[in-house]
């Protein structure tokens, strides 16, 4: 058997690198060109907005009198820029805070906030009662006060009537039970 030695093959680039290094010095005088051009254009711009808006002074021969109404048109302007540009930097200030909350109104509903571990409170029947109904629970719950006391005469009857029990058990389960006992302590304090 004749065994072939696998190497990956290269491929040979179509374009030399000689060639390559020219190309790129060419692009990079290209875009310096251009650059060059834009920055001219900007400044013409500039210089017409100028010349537009703010025309040259001619100062030679005014009065004192006109040289001081000159002053204060000019003031008036300044003063009319510093307001505008005073507006403008508020509103960025502004808008920049609306981004900050609303980039961490973001990172809060990506959820990466670390929650902390809750940890198990216990609160008597008062204070659920008092957080339920605020200011209306004035009677203290006592759950001692509800349970029937049983004399031994009672504990004979109370063994012959085993089934009452049970449905006395499950006539109080669950919320309607409770509401029952909330019921009767609330009418037995008035």
């Amino acid at each position: 058997m004749i065994t072939k030695n696998i190497l990956p093959m290269q491929r040979k680039s179509k374009i030399s690198a000689s060639r390559k290094l020219m190309l790129k010095s060419l692009m990079v005088a290209k875009a310096k060109e251009e650059l060059e051009q834009e920055s001219l254009v900007k400044e013409e711009e500039k210089q017409k907005y100028l010349a537009e808006k703010a025309a040259p002074l001619n100062t030679t021969g005014l009065s004192l009198a006109q040289l001081q109404d000159l002053c204060r048109s000019l003031h008036a302007k300044i003063d009319v820029v510093d307001e505008e540009r005073y507006d403008i930097e508020a509103k960025v200030m502004l808008n920049t805070r609306e981004i900050k909350d609303l980039n961490i109104k973001v990172l809060d509903l990506r959820g990466k906030f670390k929650r902390p571990n809750l940890r198990r409170v216990r609160v008597s029947a008062d204070a659920i009662l008092r957080s339920l109904l605020g200011s209306k629970h004035k009677v203290s719950m006592d759950l001692r006060a509800n349970l029937k006391s049983v004399k031994k005469d009672d504990t004979e009857k109370s063994e012959k009537d085993d089934s009452d029990w049970r449905k006395n058990v499950e006539a109080m389960s669950g919320m309607e039970g409770r509401k029952k006992m909330f019921d009767a302590a609330k009418g037995s304090a008035q």
